[in-house]
């Protein structure tokens, strides 16, 4: 099971009247469970344990910076670990200033030893980079701020 299938039955969990679910396959052991308002997915496989609340999307990849200007977000598709760049010794996807379009791959995010290539729903300007190299991200988190092209 990838990553994006998990946190798209942690969103259709959340939104249901379901309380509990628990997938088990050779692979991996799956177990969530509804506490409260805040969905809670534990994933079981061998070694690591992986414990993550999920949050619910945004409905808009629009975001205003308290400055005033408008910029979009490209935010994180999943929980994982962020790349800039498909392996050490190559060069980042993109740096501020580059030219992106709807699309184009920004990054990577590692979700349990899957690499996920990210890609752009939004058209511009790289404004800024929100995230470190090799950090973790959660869900939706905004990873890049992108001027809109006009």
């Amino acid at each position: 099971m990838k990553a994006k299938e998990i946190q798209e039955l942690i969103d259709f969990i959340s939104n249901s009247g379901l309380a509990e679910v628990k997938i088990e396959t050779d692979e991996f052991k799956l177990s969530i469970k509804k506490n409260s308002e805040n969905p809670v997915a534990k994933s079981v496989d061998n070694p690591p344990v992986v414990r993550q609340e999920a949050r619910p999307a945004a409905d808009s990849p629009e975001n205003t910076n308290p400055g005033g200007s408008h910029f979009l977000e490209v935010k994180s598709p999943m929980i994982g670990t962020f790349y800039r760049s498909p392996n050490p010794d190559s060069d980042f996807f993109i740096n501020v200033g580059d030219t992106i379009q709807k699309g184009q791959t920004v990054c990577i995010i590692e979700a349990m030893k899957l690499f996920n290539e990210v890609e752009s729903e939004v058209s511009g300007k790289i404004v800024k980079v929100l995230v470190e190299d090799a950090s973790p991200v959660e869900y939706d988190q905004p990873l890049f701020l992108v001027e809109p092209q006009n």
